[in-house]
């Protein structure tokens, strides 16, 4: 992609979206945390980086780039680049899992403007990438498909029906993205059921494979590019942190999918806060 990428600029709005993952589901009492922590970056990148086309003025744009979560626990990293991004008023992020709320406990195409597919039953994802994938290609569509895929998620056997079928068809404007931190929502994927090696795996189904830090700003967006490049599916394997940014939940499984404390609140913000002047500081 012809790109100028302001990497900054792109590492600020991931910082952005964690706080906004912090309070919105500090204010909900409930959700995930961790997982939303650890594809920060990763979604940053997809929505300011230059990645993905979109209009949030126009979110039915035929034109559009299509960005599908099929680990739909992690909605409020979604919510949070959505409400970045213009979609809609970042008011609605303090109504997260409330009734009536635009912003469901897992995304809803019906409610939520910029929500491609209604997803958290998970393993479904690249299917559905997949499908709209094929529509577009046979509509003679520029446009391209991300699902983004939680490791754990992996251990799903649709998901390697829907690679086996990417291949197949050479489905090329499709790209996965694996959150890969190694820990699921009972522990570390290594002990709940072994992934093996993901990079190896998806090669075995003739995917081209691009694994990067996750965390890697440039080389996420570098990642994308080559992922544009290649004739037929690619993923990009992301080494990640489960709750990157906060210090207490960074690596813990325990953080998959529960609420933090007013003072656990306060610690996490203060941390957010803190590396942004770290890095201001650093840049002087």
């Amino acid at each position: 992609m012809d790109r100028a990428p302001d990497i900054d600029a792109i590492r600020d709005a991931a910082r952005r979206m964690r706080v906004d993952i912090i309070e919105m589901i500090a204010e909900a009492g409930s959700g995930h945390p961790g997982g939303s922590l650890s594809a920060a970056d990763i979604v940053a990148c997809l929505y300011f980086g230059g990645v993905l086309r979109y209009d949030p003025q126009r979110p039915d744009w035929p034109e559009r780039d299509r960005f599908v979560l099929s680990k739909g626990h992690a909605a409020p990293v979604l919510y949070a680049a959505l409400a970045q991004a213009g979609y809609f008023d970042r008011s609605h992020l303090q109504t997260l899992r409330k009734l009536g709320s635009i912003l469901q406990g897992h995304p809803d195409s019906r409610k939520t403007p910029g929500v491609e597919v209604s997803t958290g039953s998970l393993g479904q994802g690249l299917s559905v990438a997949n499908g709209i994938a094929l529509g577009l290609r046979l509509d003679g569509s520029p446009s391209r498909v991300f699902c983004l895929l939680g490791d754990g998620e992996l251990q799903e056997g649709q998901v390697w029906e829907a690679a086996m079928l990417a291949a197949h068809q050479q489905i090329g404007n499709v790209t996965a993205i694996v959150d890969h931190n190694g820990l699921q929502i009972d522990g570390a994927c290594a002990d709940v059921m072994s992934l093996g090696e993901v990079a190896e795996k998806f090669a075995a189904f003739d995917w081209t494979v691009i694994a990067c830090d996750g965390h890697d700003i440039g080389a996420l967006l570098d990642a994308f590019d080559k992922a544009a490049a290649v004739p037929g599916p690619a993923v990009v394997v992301c080494e990640t942190v489960k709750g990157c940014g906060v210090s207490f939940m960074e690596g813990h499984a325990g953080w998959h999918g529960k609420a933090t404390s007013a003072d656990e609140t306060a610690t996490a913000l203060c941390e957010l806060t803190q590396a942004t002047s770290d890095t201001e500081a650093a840049d002087v």
